[in-house]
Order: structure tokens, then sequence, then C-alpha cells
């Protein structure tokens, strides 16, 4: 095993096409032009990695026609899964608004916790949507809450919520945003809402390169992978606006972000294998 924060997430990947194309291009002419794209900010912010990128190559006019991305998208052994999409991912700050007072006068204040419970109620028993053969249903997760003075005998005078939305195609940020403030908006509460959307959901629907692919990882490993569009974001969501065919491919993704996080060295190896394999047949192809 190799043990290292991003061993798994991705680095490994990252290494396995560097050896991948050095081993391909021992023994063959590229028939196409090929090209390393690697950023450092994709789970911040990511607005000086791939969406720069991809800004530079439209003002040239310069498209990418296949994209593989080396995020960890096995479950139990390298090339089980693919992915060919990837959700979208809304973020939401909401704050709701109180009066302040003494706790011994609550009718002269206005409790934002008490004002919470409701609301917290009706979103998370809320379906936004029923997924579809490729995407789960649209997920609504509360990742912080936050209020009071630290003071025992002080009502707030606010209460703030952040929120993420991981949604499917079946729905779009506007349609999200329209549900999620109607549901606000019918409890009659005081509130300011802020949003940010983080990706737009992609789904690669041609079959040409996933074909490719998939060919290539049964050719190795025997098996041929399961096609599912799970799990979080990737840079793949800003590639997609070029209409480009993408598939994530990487070693298996149970220690990521996680104490001890490692991928197996004969995985590593098997990926190389792989990788060369969808060079070979993509060469042969195009």
């Amino acid at each position: 095993f190799l043990f290292g924060r991003g061993a798994a997430d991705m680095k490994a990947s990252l290494a396995a096409m560097v050896t991948a194309i050095e081993r391909f291009l021992e023994g063959n002419t590229l028939n196409f032009r090929i090209s390393y794209l690697i950023t450092s900010d994709e789970e911040g912010p990511a607005i000086y990695g791939i969406r720069r990128v991809i800004e530079e190559f439209e003002s040239r006019n310069t498209k990418i026609n296949y994209c593989l991305v080396g995020e960890p998208s096995s479950s139990n052994s390298v090339g089980d899964t693919i992915k060919i999409g990837r959700r979208g991912s809304l973020n939401g700050k909401l704050k709701l608004l109180g009066i302040k007072g003494h706790v011994a006068y609550p009718h002269l204040a206005s409790n934002p916790i008490h004002t919470a419970a409701p609301i917290l109620d009706k979103l998370v028993q809320e379906e936004w949507d029923s997924g579809n053969e490729h995407f789960p249903p649209t997920s609504f997760q509360i990742s912080n809450i936050s209020s009071g003075t630290g003071a025992h005998n002080v009502v707030p005078g606010n209460l703030e919520i952040i929120f993420n939305f991981r949604f499917s195609t079946e729905s779009s940020e506007q349609s999200l945003k329209a549900d999620f403030e109607s549901i606000i908006n019918d409890l009659g509460i005081n509130y300011e809402c802020e949003w940010d959307l983080n990706g737009d959901p992609y789904l690669t629907e041609e079959n040409f390169f996933k074909d490719i692919v998939c060919s290539s990882v049964e050719e190795i490993t025997g098996y041929l992978p399961e096609l599912n569009a799970k799990g979080g974001t990737s840079d793949g969501r800003f590639i997609a606006k070029m209409n480009t065919e993408i598939v994530e491919l990487g070693p298996v993704n149970q220690s990521i972000h996680q104490v001890d996080e490692h991928v197996k060295i004969s995985d590593l190896w098997k990926l190389k294998d792989i990788y060369k394999n969808i060079l070979l047949n993509l060469n042969q192809n195009l």
C-alpha cells in the first residue's frame, strides 16, 4: 500500500497517466494531440484551475474531443466502476431573522431557532426529484447551523444554515432555488438567502469514448465496468461545456478524504495498464 493524503484522490491517477503515456510512446506514434490538465483548486473555489484553462481554450477555438478524468471512481476493484457524468452542486446560506431579546420576556423577542424547526423538517422531507437511470435523486444536506451569543439568557437575533444540493439532470439551479424559497415563503418566515452555484450536472451520452474505455478495462481486468453518475463533483463539469466526451476512471475510493488514505500499489500498475490500453485502442480507432 501507498499511504498519504491524496494517494487515492487523485495523485495516483496522475502518476499512472504519466507512466502510461511513457510506455505507450515507446512503441507507438500518436494519431492525436494529448495534454495533461492539472489543477490544485478543484475542491476549492475552482477559479484558477481547469475553469481558467477552458476559458483560454475557448478563446483560441481549441476543443477537447475526449477527456479522461482520474477521479477515484472504482468501488471495490480498479475499473469496476466508471463515471459518465456527475451531479451538479448548488450551495446556499439561509439566514432566519428574529428579534433579539431576554429569555424571560419571550413576547418581546422572536427566536429564530424555534422558527427553524418546522423549516428544517420541511426541507429534509422534500423530494426534489426522482433522479433517472444515470443519476440518483437530488440530495439536500445541511452542513452547518449557527446561532446564539453563547449566553444562556439571550434570545438570538438570527440563525444561519449552510446547505448544499447535489442535483441530477432532472433539476436545475433555477428550479431548486424556486422550490426552496417557495417552502420558506409558505411558512411566512422573515429570511435572507445567498446562493453559489459550484457546477451544473453533466452526462456523456455519446458512446464512442465510453466504449473505448469499457473495452480497455475488460481487456486488462476481465470484467466490464459499471457506468453511473454518482458521487461528488469533478473538473469534468467545466470541460463538459465544450460538448466533450468525458469518462472518469481512477483508483478505489474507499479511503478518500479519510485518515490513512491509501492505494494498493498493485492497483497503480493495473491502472497504468488500463490507461495505456485506452491510448492504444483510441489510437487504432481515430
